[in-house]
């Protein structure tokens, strides 16, 4: 094992920030909902089906930002400024077209929510939650395609440092609209819709402010200026952006009809999902930040010929993740009782998440192992591949399972999670054979 340490302090000296930052923009939805779940068991619910009809689009402009991460690090590595300009001027006005045109298809989504055997008191909350959700996409693209860039350059500080402010502004905010404190109207659930979206429009404009600032970018700024749009580069991004968009939406498409089958079993059974996913979204975003810092590691070393380094710098995240992971999950294990109470204090709710934490624990190891394997293939570029991978473990295993086990067999909520972890699993294991094919050829 002592070979990996050199490893494992290059992977967390990349990763720490990323995972910090991933984290902290999950934690903005968890905030949101844990705050919402102070004012009742039907917002909780509500805010769990918006949310999750508001991800299948944001998933999808987030993919299209993670396809520049591994283009312009070669390009910071062999110290052209230019190149590295442009990347980040073609990215950015692919990734805001992108962020207009979903914006009006999911604003149009919101007109059919009441059509999709939700119960109506939670539709009606959860429709001006979904639409202000639905304005926050532009400024959260443009985020992300700063953070994408930063992150390409070796530059992961930066994005941290924003999303823990945005977490700040965000709970300030919705103290205040939601609650209706210092003389500001009481909202509820929207004014949780509100708060995130000041929130997500303080991240970029905080990443421009340092931009503008800081040595480090200007270099790419004078490029970014000079430079004009390129359709070859404009094709390149589109072409890693859309499998590596495809693949997350299928993962995420999978989890958000699950959770429409949750609204199916009633707003407590909903509910009780929330809390149980929320907190499987929370660990599973900090291996996000480490499959990141992985991406970055492996596509420097596949751009230098290394490949024995590429492969030891994916073991060693594999043997990082594998151990947070397995800790988080006796965590749920121990704790799953308690846990629920920071959401809500119907006991009802709570009784069915402490029974649904039991599969987060489950699911953690085989979460970890996906994301972080994927993360590998991505710094290969190999990205089409995972996409069709994805799609026979999240559609074709994951949804049937799931509907099956819940209201064939009748084990309910229990039934979905089944599916859901039986579909990680799969994914893990294709992703990590694929890996392996492709570092023996290379070697």
């Amino acid at each position: 094992m002592k070979q990996f340490f050199p490893y494992y302090k290059r992977i967390l000296t990349l990763a720490f920030p990323v995972m910090l930052s991933q984290f902290g923009q999950v934690l903005v939805q968890q905030v949101d909902n844990m705050m919402v779940g102070s004012v009742g068991t039907i917002e909780l619910a509500a805010a769990s089906f918006a949310g999750n009809i508001f991800i299948i689009g944001m998933v999808i402009g987030m993919g299209f930002t993670f396809g520049l991460t591994p283009l312009v690090g070669p390009a910071w590595a062999s110290g052209d400024h230019i190149l590295a300009g442009k990347w980040l001027k073609n990215s950015t006005f692919l990734n805001l077209t992108i962020a207009f045109i979903l914006m009006v298809l999911m604003y149009t989504v919101s007109f059919f929510m009441d059509k999709m055997g939700q119960n109506e008191a939670v539709v009606r909350l959860a429709i001006p939650y979904y639409r202000i959700l639905v304005i926050s996409m532009l400024p959260f693209m443009l985020f992300f395609t700063l953070k994408q860039f930063a992150e390409g350059i070796g530059n992961t500080l930066n994005a941290m440092t924003i999303t823990l402010l945005a977490n700040v502004v965000n709970i300030c905010f919705n103290y205040l609209f939601i609650f209706g404190k210092f003389g500001f109207p009481e909202l509820g659930l929207t004014g949780a819709g509100y708060g995130t979206l000041i929130a997500r429009t303080f991240m970029p404009l905080m990443f421009v402010f340092i931009f503008i600032r800081k040595d480090i970018f200007r270099p790419y700024l004078i490029n970014i200026v000079k430079s004009r749009l390129d359709k070859k580069i404009l094709k390149r991004l589109f072409e890693v952006g859309w499998p590596i968009s495809s693949q997350i939406l299928l993962e995420v498409l999978a989890f958000a009809l699950g959770a429409l089958m949750m609204g199916w079993l009633g707003p407590v059974s909903l509910a009780a999902h929330q809390i149980a996913i929320g907190m499987a979204s929370l660990t599973f975003m900090i291996v996000t930040g480490i499959a990141s810092g992985t991406t970055i590691r492996v596509s420097h070393q596949f751009n230098l010929g290394d490949y024995h380094s590429m492969k030891k710098v994916t073991a060693a995240s594999v043997h990082l993740v594998l151990a947070f992971m397995s800790f988080t999950a006796i965590m749920f294990l121990l704790y799953r009782n308690e846990i629920p109470y920071l959401y809500t204090s119907d006991q009802e709710v709570i009784k069915v998440a402490s029974r649904l934490l039991i599969m987060a624990a489950i699911f953690q190891i085989f979460d970890g192992l996906q994301v972080v394997m994927l993360g590998a293939l991505r710094g290969l570029t190999d990205v089409k591949y995972a996409m069709f991978a994805a799609f026979i473990a999240y559609i074709l295993i994951s949804l049937p399972l799931s509907y099956f086990l819940a209201f064939t067999i009748k084990w309910g909520p229990v039934g979905i999670w089944v599916g859901f972890v039986a579909s990680l699993a799969l994914a893990g294991l294709l992703f990590l054979a694929r890996f392996i094919n492709r570092s023996k050829l290379l070697i």
